[in-house]
């Protein structure tokens, strides 16, 4: 099987800004819609990242996937195994919210604090088609909501409430790499992801 690396679209570009629109099943089933797929996963993976959707890529389609094994970008992040989510539906299933330090393909070099749910329920499609629901908490929870805003046109930077969080992934590292990570550990230790 051969696949593409695809180009990523960066802040600025008005696919980002788009709600993008729901795949019926036949346009699922389709071998270019497949082959898509494959290639959403592959570019994910070149670009080291925790998660990629449609729309990121040029093309706005609800479809994102997440997969974290031992990534070294997130060294404090679970595993989640590789997910492929085709219209998904995400509903907090909690009022606790915890910050997260994102970052995004999307949004080269920068991270900034963003409000999450600790809890969410998560129904989609698989990619044939297949309806299914799970529950995600803490870390993980995290990584679906990010990769579901970029469905409705949201980068994690309109999320920022406090621009002052906003840095660079070096200053990051630098900076506060060291207390975000023990907050980190903690959540996922309670939350179990």
């Amino acid at each position: 099987m051969r696949v593409t690396i695809l180009k990523i679209a960066h802040i600025g570009n008005p696919v980002l800004r788009e709600r993008s629109r729901e795949l019926t099943r036949e346009e699922l089933a389709r071998p270019v819609t497949q082959t898509f797929i494959d290639d959403l996963v592959e570019t994910m993976r070149a670009a080291n990242g925790a998660g990629i959707a449609a729309p990121q890529v040029e093309n706005p389609i609800r479809v994102c996937v997440v997969h974290v094994q031992k990534n070294a970008r997130y060294p404090y992040m679970p595993d989640i195994p590789l997910t492929i989510m085709v219209n998904p539906v995400l509903t907090p299933a909690t009022t606790e919210t915890f910050e997260n330090y994102e970052g995004c393909l999307s949004v080269p070099n920068l991270r900034g604090l963003v409000e999450r749910f600790t809890r969410v329920e998560l129904a989609y499609w698989d990619r044939r088609g297949v309806e299914t629901k799970t529950t995600l908490r803490g870390l993980s929870a995290g990584v679906f909501q990010h990769e579901c805003d970029h469905l409705d046109g949201k980068l994690f930077v309109d999320r920022v409430r406090d621009t002052t969080s906003l840095t660079t992934w070096s200053d990051f590292d630098r900076f506060y790499k060291q207390a975000f990570v023990e907050k980190m550990m903690a959540l996922v230790a309670r939350e179990g992801g």
